[in-house]
């Protein structure tokens, strides 16, 4: 029966509900759950999961060019980025709301690796994100006007 209900959820695509599954039958049997614990558990493995694999895709396709995170940030004076700031810049409401955020400073300041960061944050919360420099994003613009599909572009952007 355990065997023809772990093919029954890898078939229905429920792949983390499966591996708990299979974790939880392989533990002693006075160790295993029953019931309800049982069946949350398993809704919350597959919850998980999915969450995962889709902060993985997100952060695959946004194309990030370094791994930082939001903890790796160095804030300084001399960087002109406090804890307040970038404690802003990680909560997601600025870009559900639609608003941009513009990075400027000179060479070697960190520009791109806050840029990673943030968006690494972003698909982490479940956002999608895209990640160009100023030049790759000029010369995909170049493209699209020559192709004529500024407007398809500027909606996937």
């Amino acid at each position: 029966m355990t065997n023809a209900s772990l093919e029954l959820m890898r078939h229905m695509k429920l792949a983390g509900m499966a591996d708990a599954y299979q974790a939880i039958l392989e533990l002693p049997i006075n160790e295993q759950l029953q019931g309800d614990e049982l069946i949350a558990q398993l809704i919350d493995a597959e919850q998980q999961y999915r969450q995962t694999k889709r902060m993985k895709m997100y952060t695959r396709l946004s194309k990030l060019r370094y791994q930082a995170n939001i903890q790796d940030i160095q804030c300084s004076e001399h960087r002109n980025l406090s804890r307040a700031q970038l404690a802003k810049l990680s909560d997601a409401a600025w870009i559900e709301r639609g608003e941009n955020l513009l990075l400027t400073g000179a060479t070697g300041s960190g520009k791109s690796f806050l840029a990673c960061a943030i968006g690494h944050h972003a698909c982490a919360l479940g956002l999608r994100t895209l990640y160009f420099n100023m030049n790759r994003l000029c010369e995909q613009i170049a493209v699209a006007q020559a192709e004529g599909s500024t407007i398809k572009w500027l909606y996937r952007l």
